[in-house]
């Protein structure tokens, strides 16, 4: 299967290197997505370009942050991102998807298919999911707030380690809403990756978010988020 040239501009242009096999899977879920968005409203980025610059780029960085075996859950995947890309990048990994809204999660199966990949997909609500199973990681992006986030997960601390929340350039305006309701009160919130969003003249800066509870040993991520 020959790589898109297209998409291979996009992956150089953002200067991202993958592997051949990597690449085309890539490329097959991005594909499979678009013709499902066709029907429903699961994403705006529909180009090469966008795929790569801003779901790619984000799941990139995010993919050396979690370790080989983790129970990762993406909450709130949407169109899978950036749960599936995570799957493809690192099939070391054990990820799982939750997505409430049955059309989407519907569709999430689907390309779960297309692709043969072991990633369950739960039509539930992730907080939902935390009464019944635990996870090692948390994913998501674009799904809240950190005041919603922190009051979603704030019962069930004890079935999850940490978070790991993309964001981008208003995390900070966030992270302070979030304290003034006192909802990082007994947590840790590390700034664990951060990058260029868009091009040079844009000068926006996205971010990754560890959070997790005071006290909780976060050893053995420290290396990862070197």
């Amino acid at each position: 299967m020959t790589i898109d040239p297209d998409f291979s501009a996009a992956l150089e242009a953002n200067e991202i290197q993958l592997e051949e096999e990597v690449a085309q899977k890539l490329e097959l879920y991005a594909t499979t997505m678009w013709g499902l968005n066709e029907s429903l409203n699961l994403t705006r980025h529909t180009s090469w370009d966008l795929f790569v610059s801003r779901d790619l780029r984000d799941c990139i960085q995010l993919a050396p942050l979690l370790g080989t075996g983790e129970e990762i859950l993406d909450l709130g995947s949407g169109n899978g991102v950036p749960g599936i890309p995570l799957a493809i990048l690192r099939p070391d990994g054990e990820v799982s998807l939750a997505e409430s809204v049955a059309k989407r999660a519907s569709a999430l199966n689907e390309i779960i298919a297309e692709l043969n990949l072991p990633v369950p997909v739960y039509g539930a609500r992730g907080e939902d999911l935390l009464e019944d199973f635990r996870f090692t990681t948390i994913v998501s992006r674009a799904v809240g707030s950190l005041v919603k986030f922190c009051r979603w997960v704030e019962p069930h601390w004890e079935n999850v380690d940490r978070l790991l929340l993309i964001k981008g350039p208003r995390w900070v305006e966030e992270r302070g809403e979030a304290r003034h309701f006192g909802l990082l009160n007994g947590l840790d919130l590390r700034r664990v990756a951060s990058y260029r969003l868009g091009d040079a003249e844009e000068e926006r800066e996205g971010v990754i978010l560890q959070i997790s509870p005071h006290g909780r040993d976060m050893g053995q991520y420290e290396s990862m988020s070197q």
